[in-house]
């Protein structure tokens, strides 16, 4: 039989791991604009600026938990396939 799955389509995890991307560049930028005042000798930003940055670490964690799901769902595809492998 054979597998019903287009190779286009997502994967368990893909949505973490486009979320986590986009999770982590917002992060980024507020990274920089927190990081900017130490360098244009400018007053610093509000403390929730520093709470965004911490998006980075959160965006980077979502797309890791995503990369596993989806290496996960890979390792009981393949050991399906064996299994109906053995059968035949």
């Amino acid at each position: 039989m054979a597998d019903k799955t287009q190779a286009n389509s997502p994967a368990p995890g893909d949505g973490l791991v486009r979320a986590g991307g986009i999770v982590f560049i917002i992060g980024a930028v507020a990274t920089l604009v927190t990081v900017a005042p130490l360098f244009l000798g400018i007053d610093a930003f509000p403390t929730y600026m520093f709470v965004l940055s911490m998006l980075m670490g959160v965006g980077f964690l979502m797309a890791g938990a995503g990369v596993l799901r989806s290496a996960a769902a890979g390792r009981r595809q393949a050991r399906a396939a064996t299994k109906q492998a053995q059968g035949l």
